[in-house]
């Protein structure tokens, strides 16, 4: 007979399975690149020994099929990610991250594993492990704590990705429901605390997704709008010169003493931030038609003179 619980939980080993998936765009580019460049291996490698601890979880439960097989499948998309990390990382990121496998990975599981059968017997086997699960994956979901705080202090959604954040939520969920319809603690408390997490990830995501532009962005359209205006003048400067050309030398000379004399305009007084981003959009014909012109450079001359 096929009950609410198993149903739930072919649903959450469906959601686990799709969030297990996600890194595989970026691991393609690793590999058509040949390099990890600025990717860390680190969750890759927290998230194989979580899958791997709830694996053995699930084969020492008497009614944990379902936990096995999705966490099995979890251990699997992780070791490909590991491996595929170890073989494109640079040298010294190679030789950090073969030791941390070695010791979380092959040491901490191995010890785990063989204190479990070695050591202790019955229930206490399941609670020893569960318990070292559910902490583990606490601190797994406790982890965009820091990305939650960026998007408060810059009101900005761009470090906090929609989907992986609703995934995550929807995930928790779902094996929250499944652990209150088997009754396990284990598995109940750490996605609980994940959807909740996840529910404040959301409500932050709706209270800033209109506020995107972060600060640094910003500064970027600043910086860019800046470089143009200082190119478009250049541009100006030499147009003049070559102007210049066909007059005598005394004339050019007297122009470019005067020309020295003149006081720098100030961009920030002339052009304010909403000006500045404008310009982004303007092609060379509008960019010369908004400078000043030539004759009013030449008066300024002599009123300056």
């Amino acid at each position: 007979m096929v009950t609410s619980s198993f149903i739930v939980g072919i649903i959450g080993n469906v959601i686990s399975i799709l969030v297990f998936a996600c890194p595989i765009k970026t691991f393609t580019q690793v590999v058509k690149r040949k390099s990890t460049e600025n990717f860390k291996g680190i969750p890759y490698l927290t998230t194989l020994l979580s899958t791997s601890l709830w694996t053995f979880y699930g084969l020492l439960k008497p009614d944990g099929l379902l936990v096995t097989t999705v966490n099995g499948a979890g251990a699997v998309f992780q070791s490909i990610y590991v491996i595929l990390f170890l073989i494109y990382a640079p040298m010294d990121k190679k030789v950090l991250t073969g030791k941390l496998v070695a010791i979380l990975n092959v040491g901490f599981l191995g010890l785990v594993i063989a204190v479990t059968l070695l050591a202790m017997h019955g229930s206490l086997r399941l609670t020893f492990v569960g318990i070292l699960c559910a902490a583990l994956t606490i601190g797994m979901y406790a982890a965009p704590l820091s990305a939650m705080r960026t998007v408060i202090k810059t009101k900005s959604v761009e470090y906090m990705p929609f989907f992986l954040s609703f995934f995550l939520f929807l995930n928790a969920g779902i094996w929250t429901t499944y652990a209150v319809l088997v009754k396990d603690y284990f598995i109940g408390v750490p996605n609980a605390t994940g959807f909740v997490l996840g529910s404040v990830q959301l409500i932050l995501y709706a209270i800033y997704n209109n506020k995107s532009i972060s600060e640094k962005t910003i500064e970027k359209m600043v910086g860019e709008g800046s470089a143009h205006l200082v190119k478009a003048g250049v541009v100006i400067e030499m147009g003049g010169l070559k102007d210049e050309d066909e007059e005598s030398n005394s004339t050019k000379n007297r122009s470019l003493n005067k020309g020295r004399s003149l006081p720098k305009p100030s961009v920030v007084r002339q052009y304010s931030i909403p000006k500045i981003l404008k310009t982004l959009s303007w092609n060379p014909y509008e960019i010369h038609s908004h400078w000043p012109r030539q004759d009013g450079l030449e008066n300024a001359e002599q009123s300056h003179t």
